[in-house]
Parts: structure tokens; C-alpha cells; sequence
């Protein structure tokens, strides 16, 4: 059995205030007044009054009864009396609310969200709030955010979850443990609350601090919603796919037997035209693939629709967008002296090739350099040969003599059907003394191919800008009379092109834009749908990142030369499929979801302050009645 506790405990002075409230009977006896025929009946008064002890006035005074039990039960419920469940004392407790996408998803039909589900569960834990405890709630989607600060107001904490919603974005938990983490230290928090519906990932690479304890809701419903929409261009425009999945729902859930095969209508529409519109029938836990054949030469707005048959417990998944752009030759910079090079660009197809009879643009979308000293405009990929970078010139050294390739990664996209065997090099790379691979790692640079002595072709993807560096010079090698040489120049050009988008356009999922190459030092402006709005500067190589895009539908950015368009879906297969864990794995302890409901101290003082009306109500009725045998 718990004994009940109190919070207040300082309160107790309060039943100081008996001593008073006695005193007040002892100074103050109101004696009721009668005429009498006779003043014989006065020595019997007297005597009355002569043995009228001070315990004796409270013989039968309910008055001062009903006004003692006020005054003990307001005091009472003053000190915060409270039930113990074997919940830990708190007072500092950090809230972790799941508003993902999946979220949303409905129990069943006409049935409430998991948000719902989750927000009665605060709200109660808000009601249940001691004197001495704080909460601090904190959403959790892509990122986290503080909803408030550590308080027990209770109206500011059920405001604030009142304004809590939906994010159409996938879950990312660690950045909530990370803002509870960085809270700890200035408060001392020993446990912290997770409410989620499970949708996270099982693997968490994050130390937890403190306890976490992991309330999981109830499963979702059976949802089928867009996971895929990509395409690729082909000869008379592009090929468009897209993938539709649905889940498998257990059987022990509230929509009874498992999903069996459901039809499914979509629509696919170019610039806001219907161009086709079929039906699709999908196996519960199965995917179907869909191909469209879309014939354009220009820019194109596609958006996939679809209208499951049945019930559907989201509808965030139920469309995508995805911009085409139009086609165009790619843009490649090449100086003169890099004759080799020139040769095999000049027999390959769709590419505007610089320096030539036109101006040089600012930025072009591929660049051959070599020397230390780059010439020409800023690009997206750019191929360095014959040097070693200023970054590296710590960790190697590039030397006169005989080298061959000994390893090469032949599955790196650069390398694809290029032959090194017995490629005779006549600069040799010299690594510093007790330097190794992850040293160059560190660096941010990937090793593609090396000597016996050191690595002779790097890679670096940073900040949207792909760099590849070959450190010796490949007119000093016999590469360049290799077949595998017109194929490299090939590979360089296909991965701009798929980086510039002119192979293949894929629809973007929400949480943040991808890096955007504009003009270098330009402002613009990002509009999107429900008038998310966001301003933003390119830096010195042209690049725009770190934009967020919250909701599913079409950005545009605004303020370049050439204003673009970016399609943004949900594309979740996790938060579609309402895929949930029971178990968090933590790197040192894994964290179950907890087996029973979060417990929480029941507080008493409502208890105590309805007992006191009760006791006031009685007190005013005794004191008002008509005493009897009083004439009306």
C-alpha cells in the first residue's frame, strides 16, 4: 500500500490558524435570550455559568465542528497531497512528442490520429502535475523544437499543445535526445518521456544521458500511399516511374484481418492536364511499379495522384510532384592545352564545349583543369589532373618516377569500364611518414586508385560540388592510349549530366531541399505550398542549401537569372508502410516500449477543495436554519 505524500509540505503552518479560530469560541459564547415570569430561575443561571468550562462551550457545537473540517481541508489541499503510483519524483521532465507523418495515420474509419492519441496522454500527464514539477514540451519530426520551457503553468503547456500538428516530413528522434541532452545541462534531468507510434529508426547512434522512457501508441490502419517518382529521359522525352505501396496490417488490429488486394485508381497529370488514368489493384505488404511514356521537349509539372478503394489512414502519401526540365546541351569548359581531352569531348553529343567561338558563361556544368591554378568558370564537377591539392600536401608527395595502378574501385561511377592494369605512370606519389588511409578520409577525400607507394585518383563531394583529382598528369602516362581513355572522358561527362539533371529528374522528399547551383553571391526568395515562404543567399560557388521544404507540393525560388521549380513529395517507404519498433537500440542499452501506461502521482488537493465547499455549504445551512420550536 503507498501512503499518500505531499508536495507542499511548508503549507502545514497554516494549521496555526485553529489556534485563532478556537480562541474565537473561547472569548465569544452567544447565549440565547428568553423572557422569564420569574427571576427565581437566575441562581440556576449562575450556576450554569460558574461550571461552563472552555471545553465545555464546544459540547455540542457543530458550528465550530463544520468550520474546523473547512479550515483542515483547505489547508490540506494547500500542501499538494498527492497518491504515489511508483512514478519517480521529477521535477524536471522533457516531453518528446512524435508529429512525423505517419502520425497522421488514423486508427480506422472515422477513429482519431496517433497526434490525437498522443496529445490525450500529455494532457493528462499536464492535469497530473505536482506543485514542485516542470514540463518542457518538445516536438519531434525531422528536427526538433522547443514548445515551451521548462513550467507548470498548465494553460501555457495545454496552449502549446493545443498549436501542435502534423509535420509532413519523416521522423529523425536523435535531434530531440540531442536538444534534451544540451537541457540537462542546465537543469537536472534524469528522466525523459518519448510518445511515439513506434515509426523511428531501430538504430540510434546517440549515448543516452539520462533514463528514456518510451510510451508507444496504437498501430495506424491500413494505408497505401507513393513511395517512388523519378524518371529518365529517353529519345522522344522521358520515362517516368513511379512505385504505390501498401501495408501489411497485423491481426490483432482494431481494422480486423490483414490487408488482402485492394484496388487502387490513379491519375497522372502534366501541367494540371489529365494525360492518363487508370486502376491498379495492390497486395497488403506489396509494392506495384507504374510506367508512364511522357513526350515533351520542354519543361514539364507532372503530379501523381491516387484514390485508394478502401479505407486509407493517410492521404499526405496519396500524391507527388515531380519537375522535368527542359532539355538542354551540357555546358563543359576545357582549356586549350589540354589537347587530349578536347579530342574526346569533340566526338561526344550534346555538349557545348569551352573556350570556343562564344563567350565563356559564369558557371558551367563540368571543368577540366590542370596545374594548381584553375582558370575558367565555376562548375558543379570539376577533373583535376597533374597535381596534388594544397589541403593534402601534408599527407603526399608527388615525385619523379616509375608507378602502375596495383587497386582501383571499378564499381566508382568514374571508373565503369575503365581497364588500369598495367597503366605505366611517370610520376609517383610518396605518402608522409605515418600517414594511411583515414587520413585522407579526414580530409573529406576518397581514394579511387593507388600505387604500391600512394593513392593516385581521389574523390571529394562536399557542399553539392564534386571534385576529382588525378595526382599525376595523364599525358605522362599511358592512359591516354588506352581504349579505356575516350571511356573516362565519357563517365566524367555522364556524371555531370546526371548531376545537372539532364539525364534523369527525381522528385524530392520533404525535410530539406538538395543544394541548388545559381549565380555566387545572389539572393533569392523560396515559396511553397500553404505559404511557406524562405529567403536565402548563394555563397561564393553559387550554392543554396539547407532550405527547408515542411510540405508536400511545388517550390519555386525566385531572384537568379533563371527561376526554378522543385517537386517535393513524402517518398517515405517507413512512414507509408507505418513500420513500427518496439525496441530502440542504443549503442550501450537497448530502450523497450514501456508495458504498461505512463504512471503518473495522482494529485488529491481537488479532492480536499471539494470537501471544503461541501463542509461550507453544510456550515451555512446550520447556520441559517430556523432553531426549533421558533414561530414563523
Amino acid at each position: 500500500m503507498s501512503w499518500p505524500g505531499f508536495s507542499a509540505l511548508m503549507n502545514a503552518w497554516w494549521f496555526l490558524l485553529l489556534v485563532p479560530l478556537v480562541i474565537f469560541y473561547f472569548l465569544k459564547l452567544r447565549r440565547p435570550r428568553f423572557d422569564v415570569p420569574s427571576l427565581a430561575l437566575w441562581r440556576q443561571v449562575v450556576n450554569d455559568q460558574r461550571v461552563n468550562s472552555p471545553f465545555q462551550k464546544f459540547k455540542r457545537n457543530l458550528l465550530l465542528l463544520f468550520q474546523i473540517l473547512l479550515l483542515c481541508s483547505l489547508i490540506i489541499g494547500a500542501m499538494q497531497p498527492y497518491l504515489s503510483r511508483g512514478a519517480e519524483q521529477a521535477r524536471f521532465l522533457p516531453v518528446l512528442i512524435d508529429n512525423s507523418a505517419s502520425m497522421a495515420a488514423l486508427d480506422g474509419p472515422n477513429g482519431k490520429s496517433r497526434l490525437d492519441d498522443a496529445k490525450e496522454k500529455v494532457s493528462k500527464l499536464i492535469d497530473d502535475l505536482l506543485a514542485d514539477q516542470r514540463l518542457c514540451l518538445i516536438s519531434v519530426n525531422s528536427t526538433a523544437r522547443k514548445l515551451t520551457d521548462f513550467t507548470d503553468n498548465k494553460r501555457v503547456l495545454k496552449d502549446a499543445l493545443a498549436q501542435l500538428d502534423v509535420t509532413q516530413v519523416p521522423s529523425r528522434l536523435e535531434d530531440g535526445l540531442r536538444l534534451a541532452q544540451a537541457m540537462s545541462r542546465v537543469q537536472p534531468i534524469e528522466t525523459v518521456v518519448l510518445i511515439s507510434d513506434g515509426n523511428v529508426p531501430a538504430d540510434i547512434e546517440f549515448e543516452l544521458p539520462f533514463k528514456l522512457n518510451f510510451q508507444k501508441l496504437g498501430p495506424g490502419g491500413a494505408n497505401i500511399g507513393i513511395v517512388d517518382f523519378n524518371a529518365r529521359r529517353s529519345r522522344t522525352g522521358w520515362d517516368v516511374f513511379a512505385r504505390i505501396e501498401a501495408t501489411q496490417q497485423k491481426d490483432d488490429s482494431r481494422n480486423g484481418p490483414p490487408t488482402a488486394r485492394s484496388l487502387c485508381e490513379y491519375e497522372l497529370l502534366q501541367n494540371g492536364q489529365s494525360i492518363k488514368q487508370e486502376s491498379v489493384s495492390i497486395d497488403g505488404g506489396r509494392a506495384e511499379r507504374l510506367v508512364f511514356k511522357v513526350p515533351t521537349t520542354i519543361a514539364a509539372s507532372l503530379e501523381l495522384r491516387i484514390k485508394p478503394d478502401g479505407f486509407d489512414s493517410m492521404t499526405t502519401d496519396n500524391v507527388a510532384y515531380l519537375e522535368l526540365p527542359a532539355p538542354r546541351q551540357l555546358t563543359v569548359f576545357c582549356p586549350r592545352s589540354m589537347e587530349t581531352y578536347r579530342n574526346a569531348l569533340e566526338n561526344l553529343p550534346d555538349i557545348l564545349l569551352f573556350p570556343g567561338d562564344s563567350d565563356e558563361p559564369k558557371a558551367v556544368d563540368v571543368k577540366f583543369a590542370e596545374g594548381p591554378i584553375e582558370i575558367g568558370p565555376e562548375s558543379r564537377v570539376t577533373f583535376h589532373v597533374g597535381f596534388v591539392p594544397d589541403e593534402l600536401s601534408k599527407l603526399v608527395e608527388l615525385v619523379s618516377g616509375q608507378s602502375e595502378v596495383v587497386d582501383w574501385r571499378r564499381t566508382a561511377p568514374l571508373l565503369q569500364h575503365v581497364q588500369l592494369l598495367d597503366v605505366q605512370i611517370a610520376d609517383d606519389p610518396k605518402l608522409e611518414k605515418g600517414v594511411g588511409e583515414r587520413d585522407f578520409e579526414v580530409a573529406g577525400y576518397e581514394i579511387l586508385a593507388q600505387s604500391r607507394s600512394g593513392p593516385l585518383i581521389l574523390e571529394r563531394d562536399r557542399d553539392g560540388r564534386l571534385d576529382y583529382h588525378f595526382l599525376f598528369h595523364t599525358d605522362r602516362s599511358s592512359l591516354v592510349y588506352r581504349v579505356g581513355f575516350p571511356i573516362l572522358v565519357q563517365n566524367v561527362i555522364q556524371i555531370a549530366a546526371q548531376r545537372a539533371g539532364l539525364l534523369d529528374a527525381k522528385a524530392h522528399g520533404t525535410g530539406t531541399l538538395p543544394p541548388q547551383r545559381i549565380t555566387p553571391d545572389t539572393a533569392v526568395q523560396v515559396t511553397g505550398p500553404n505559404g511557406y515562404t524562405e529567403s536565402a543567399t548563394s555563397d561564393k560557388n553559387g550554392f543554396v542549401s539547407g532550405l527547408g521544404a515542411p510540405y508536400v507540393g511545388t517550390y519555386e525560388m525566385t531572384g537568379a537569372e533563371t527561376p526554378l521549380k522543385l517537386g517535393v513529395s513524402l517518398l517515405s517507404s517507413s512512414e507509408t508502410g507505418l513500420s513500427t519498433v518496439d525496441v530502440l537500440k542504443f549503442p550501450e542499452v537497448p530502450v523497450h516500449a514501456a508495458a504498461t501506461v505512463l504512471k503518473t502521482d495522482q494529485p488529491l488537493w481537488r479532492w480536499f477543495a471539494l470537501g471544503g465547499l461541501c463542509f461550507l455549504l453544510v456550515e451555512w445551512w446550520y447556520f441559517q436554519k430556523r432553531p426549533s420550536g421558533v414561530p414563523t
